[in-house]
């Protein structure tokens, strides 16, 4: 279900995106999501197709246009089913590159935001460890000066989405391990430097195709111009750029949502049961009529956010309450139009599977639903 009173351009956009995605990656997709990975070439596919980092500026490649043109790429791709790619291209584009574009020097701008809107280069942020979640001032990996003016990062870090694929990591590091969240400091990690190693492709139980992976830096050398705005500072910008991480997440899961409806209307007017349509049951016609609803609502939320958020006025309480809020309908909504598959939905033959499995990561990643509560809390009731 497309947008109500899309503006015609965004509109000509979006049947742009559904055709790539229909063309380069619903023949492929069972394939890829089998093989556990996307081929590194469907990146530079998606930015020929001007699909990347589509809110960059012009001088560094980009088209320019509104965020809102942002969340139609992700939107489609999880409406669509593929929650995985979702992931990787929301990281890529809605995470990686405002780094880039809201706290980068010129030259940094220069040189890394060009290969992100082409695909040439694909980006991925390092923040958790082992021993390091949602609870980031814990983070061990270490950057200490070299003498020369650079640093020389060590550490490791997991759960980093695009880390098979990524050819420049945001790697957050402890430049003063005695001062807190005021220690860490971010870095650009070109991922060619000696010191850096991959470790394996994460085995998750859900987004198989979407790489996920394990990160080591031993004693890599980083000049000074690899540092990411000031030193010290690390904390705050993760703190500025968290709302629009968790919008977008927000906003895959409302897509991801209507997905899976739409699979399910369309399955419950094909099957029988009982000598009468699936859609015939007032069991059927109560539950869908109640996750519609549930969808709608979040829909207008999420769309209520991103017009904050491109007024430069959505604040952290608000996109904690969109992703908390539209994650869980996500899933509410996955696991309830899977129990109207019956046991059907319970095999990989059905692509409301997919969408269940999908689903749940999302009340993890970009901050636990339980952060979220707290984080909304705290906006209200303060510590």
């Amino acid at each position: 279900m497309k947008p109500i009173r899309e503006p015609e351009e965004r509109a000509m956009f979006r049947d742009m995106v559904v055709k790539v995605l229909e063309s380069q990656v619903q023949p492929h997709y069972d394939a890829w999501d089998e093989e556990g990975i996307v081929p590194r070439e469907l990146w530079r596919t998606f930015g020929e197709a001007g699909m990347l980092c589509v809110d960059v500026p012009e001088a560094y490649g980009g088209v320019g246009v509104p965020f809102d043109y942002s969340i139609v790429v992700g939107a489609e791709l999880a409406r669509m089913g593929f929650g995985a790619l979702a992931t990787n291209v929301m990281v890529h584009s809605d995470i990686v590159a405002p780094y880039l574009t809201n706290i980068a020097s010129e030259e940094q701008k220069q040189h890394w935001l060009p290969k992100l809107v082409s695909g040439e280069a694909v980006g991925a942020i390092a923040m958790t460890e082992p021993g390091a979640g949602s609870d980031l001032q814990a983070m061990r990996t270490s950057a200490k000066p070299d003498g020369d003016g650079g640093y020389i990062i060590n550490g490791s870090k997991t759960f980093i989405t695009n880390g098979q694929h990524a050819d420049m990591v945001i790697v957050a590091a402890k430049t003063d391990p005695s001062a807190g969240a005021r220690g860490i400091s971010l870095f650009l990690v070109d991922t060619s430097l000696p010191g850096f190693s991959r470790g394996r492709n994460l085995d998750k139980i859900g987004q198989h195709c979407g790489d996920t992976s394990e990160l080591f830096f031993e004693d890599l050398r980083v000049p000074a111009s690899a540092l990411l705005g000031e030193e010290g500072k690390g904390f705050v910008y993760l703190m500025t750029e968290l709302p629009r991480e968790r919008l977008v997440i927000g906003a895959l899961g409302c897509a991801a949502a209507r997905g899976a409806l739409d699979l399910t209307i369309a399955y419950a007017d094909e099957r029988e049961l009982f000598g009468q349509k699936l859609k015939q049951l007032q069991n059927t016609r109560f539950r869908i009529a109640e996750m519609e609803t549930d969808y709608r609502v979040n829909q207008a939320f999420i769309n209520e956010c991103i017009e904050q958020y491109s007024a430069g006025e959505l604040d952290a309480a608000t996109a904690s309450m969109a992703k908390y809020s539209a994650t869980e309908m996500q899933c509410r909504v996955a696991d309830g139009c899977l129990q109207l598959f019956g046991g059907y939905g319970y095999t990989t033959e059905y692509p409301i599977s997919r969408a269940f499995t999908d689903a749940r990561v999302q009340r993890i990643y970009g901050g636990t639903s339980e952060v979220m509560k707290e984080v909304i809390a705290r906006s209200l009731l303060g510590k």
